[in-house]
């Protein structure tokens, strides 16, 4: 597989993050920005995997932002990455059946987000 130049760098990027996250894990397993960092790392370098490996990678970075969420509920980001990881996961299940239930957890994860976003950053957005 030939990568440009700025795709080499994000995998650089988000590989070093990935690195930087697992060593941070280390020393404080209950921090869920780093989970979310983790996961959303994750999610990043799947894009550049065989589908297998994808789904493989995407399954793992959920499993980070559903220990995240174990940490901190209405972590909003956390929800919203979570709902991507569901989103992206789908894409790559051929069998509709099963990918609707992905885009179905997704499209609740997003919601929660929305419901969870400090009301002041509503009120701007709106």
């Amino acid at each position: 597989m030939e990568l440009a130049g700025n795709e080499f760098d994000r995998i650089l990027f988000f590989e070093h993050a990935r690195k930087t996250a697992e060593a941070a894990y280390a020393n404080n397993p209950l921090d869920a920005e780093n989970l979310t960092r983790w996961g959303g790392s994750l999610l990043e370098l799947a894009q550049f995997q065989s589908v297998a490996d994808s789904k493989k990678m995407i399954q793992d970075g959920m499993n980070k932002f559903e220990e995240a969420l174990l940490i901190n509920p209405k972590k909003h980001d956390t929800l919203w990455c979570l709902g991507n990881a569901h989103t992206s996961f789908a894409f790559l299940t051929p069998d509709e059946e099963e990918a609707d239930v992905y885009f179905k957890k997704a499209a609740a994860y997003f919601q929660q987000a929305v419901d969870e976003v400090p009301f002041p950053l509503v009120s701007t957005l709106s």
